[in-house]
């Protein structure tokens, strides 16, 4: 058995600051992470961020998550544990982990869990065959081991997502047909659209996949438009001729080992789905657990980065480590927080807020 002060479980921009933050003030931290190696989508994000420069505006998600992951390695209050598997919280406080084979009881004061999101799919015929990808899975292959995924791309969905992985397609050579969106209007930011569209990608608002086509693997996808209701306009469909389809159709928190726990969700469109219900200091409805990042609801990374602080500074102040400097870093996240969700691009975020919070006054 393990005990430490705060497990933090996911080792992606979330898990990293929150384990930074809480380190810094004097916590003993154990960072579980699954893969073999930290940064989660930090190392295959190869745009530059927007935000402040508190949030490293300016600078490649690569670059910042290197710099993330050499903070944690380098803090003597940080232990971090490698291909290792949250596979439950039980009644008792104990948080099982399964590493290569071992079976390893950590028993934590404190637990802030950053599980992120994973891909939706959307159902259409044809969705297995080879050729169809997630964006998460082109940015892997291209971004991480430098293999494209296809000559000629039809990239579903106009979110930041599509818009950013479509650019990045471009930029290693790899041809994008067209952008379809079933939204009549475009999910993502302005400049990555305008990008898109300035290198002669259509970008294709209230359209669909219907098909893709192909025996053994990906030669086309039909594609059609979407009335007001989102029902297909008959007459309108089309073949567009690719050997890929790259779907980029949002993402849906891992709650998974919250609910495990016996922290109640509560479903939240403009938050992803169904999210942990939690209060403004991230604390779920079992005392003790904060979520944060994707988890908590799908922003964008500068977002995770910041919850992840203020969940790092709130479970470290709890155990009395440093509470006044804690409480100076709990005041910045918050303001941090409301810049970064301000304006019309942050109103999705600010309803789904509002409502999780109207349920957790009902609970």
């Amino acid at each position: 058995m393990k005990n430490v002060d705060i497990a933090i479980v996911g080792g992606g921009p979330a898990g990293l600051c929150a384990a930074i933050t809480a380190a810094d003030l004097g916590a003993k931290v154990i960072l579980v992470e699954q893969d073999d190696a930290l940064g989660g989508q930090l190392v295959k994000q190869t745009h530059m961020f927007f935000g402040s420069e508190k949030q490293h505006a300016g600078t490649r998600g690569i670059d910042i998550g290197t710099m993330l992951v050499e903070q944690v390695e380098s803090n003597p209050n940080i232990e971090i544990m490698l291909n290792a598997t949250a596979m439950g919280y039980y009644p008792d406080g104990v948080l099982g982990i399964n590493q290569e084979e071992n079976f390893i009881k950590i028993k934590p004061l404190k637990m802030i869990l950053a599980t992120g999101a994973s891909e939706r799919m959307i159902a259409f015929p044809n969705n297995d065959l080879p050729g169809v990808f997630g964006a998460g899975a082109v940015q892997t292959l291209m971004n991480v081991y430098g293999i494209k995924p296809g000559k000629r791309v039809l990239m579903v969905g106009a979110g930041n997502i599509g818009l950013i992985v479509s650019y990045q397609l471009l930029q290693a050579g790899v041809e994008v047909a067209a952008i379809v969106e079933g939204s009549p209007n475009i999910g993502g930011y302005l400049v990555h659209a305008s990008k898109i569209r300035r290198l002669g990608v259509p970008v294709l608002t209230s359209h669909t996949i219907l098909e893709a086509l192909g025996d053994r693997e990906v030669t086309g996808a039909v594609i059609a438009k979407l009335d007001e209701k989102w029902n297909i306009i008959k007459g309108t469909e089309q073949t567009v001729v690719v050997d890929t389809i790259c779907l980029a159709v949002g993402l849906t928190p891992l709650t998974e080992l919250i609910d495990q726990g016996g922290g109640k969700l509560a479903y939240i469109r403009e938050l992803s789905g169904y999210v942990p219900i939690h209060n403004q200091e991230l604390e779920s409805t079992v005392s003790g657990i904060y979520v944060a990042g994707d988890l908590a609801g799908v922003e964008e990374a500068s977002s995770a980065m910041v919850e992840g602080k203020l969940a790092g500074a709130v479970a470290a102040k709890a155990l009395g480590y440093k509470p006044k400097a804690a409480e100076q870093i709990i005041e910045e996240a918050h303001q941090e927080l409301f810049d970064l969700r301000s304006g019309p691009v942050g109103a999705g975020i600010r309803a789904g807020i509002s409502k999780l919070q109207e349920v957790r006054q009902r609970c």
